[in-house]
C-alpha cells in the first residue's frame, strides 16, 4: 500500500484523495487475496489497520507526507522500548526470545548471555532510530516520492538484515547451549 500511495500520488499530479484511496484499495485487495487463499489474516488485518490510520492522518492534515507519521511514531516507540530495556538491564530481545525458547527469564542469571542479548538489542535500536534519522528530514522537506522510496527500502530489507545480524550474534551462543545440553 505504501508503494501504491506514492505511485498514485506522483501519477495523479499529487492528488491526495486518489492516493489515499489507492492505498486503502491496495490494502483491501491484499486482504481479499489472503481470504481467497484461506491464509491467516492476523498480520494482514494489522497491516490494513496501519494503512487506514496512515490514510486518515494524511486526509485529516491535508498533507500527503503525513501518511508516514504513524510509521515514525511506531519506529520511535519500538526504538525507545529496545533502548530503555537495555538501560534497565532487561534487553527486550532476551525477554522475547526467552519466552519463545521456553527459558523464561533464566537467561538473566547468565551474565555473558545477558550481554549478548543487550548487544543484539542494540541492532534493533539502530534499525528503528536509523529509519527516523533518514526519513524525518525527507518528511520535513515534504519529499513524498523520496520518502516513499526510502521507507520501502528501509522496511523489509533492513528488517531482514537486522534479523540476520541478530542471528549471527546469537547463533554461536545457542549452538554452545545445545552442545552442552546434549552431553
Amino acid at each position: 500500500p505504501t508503494a501504491v500511495f506514492v505511485v498514485a500520488y506522483l501519477v495523479t499530479g499529487q492528488n491526495l484523495g486518489w492516493s489515499v484511496g489507492a492505498a486503502v484499495a491496495a490494502g483491501l485487495l491484499i486482504m481479499i487475496w489472503r481470504l481467497l487463499r484461506r491464509e491467516p489474516l492476523q498480520q494482514v488485518l494489522a497491516g490494513f489497520a496501519g494503512v487506514l490510520v496512515s490514510a486518515l492522518v494524511a486526509k485529516w492534515t491535508g498533507r500527503p507526507e503525513a501518511y508516514f507519521l504513524p510509521g515514525f511514531l511506531q519506529n520511535l516507540a519500538y526504538g525507545l522500548a529496545f533502548l530503555v530495556s537495555i538501560i534497565i538491564g532487561w534487553p527486550l530481545l532476551g525477554v522475547i526470545l526467552g519466552y519463545f525458547t521456553g527459558e523464561g527469564t533464566t537467561w538473566r542469571q547468565d551474565r555473558p548471555l545477558r550481554r549478548i542479548y543487550a548487544a543484539a538489542s542494540w541492532i534493533w535500536v539502530a534499525l528503528f532510530f536509523g529509519r527516523l534519522v533518514v526519513q524525518v528530514p525527507l518528511y520535513l522537506l515534504g519529499a513524498v516520492g523520496a520518502l516513499g522510496v526510502v521507507k520501502i527500502l528501509m522496511g523489509i530489507p533492513l528488517y531482514i538484515a537486522a534479523a540476520y545480524f541478530t542471528y549471527r550474534l546469537l547463533g554461536p551462543i545457542w549452538a554452545e547451549k545445545r552442545a552442552a545440553k546434549s552431553k
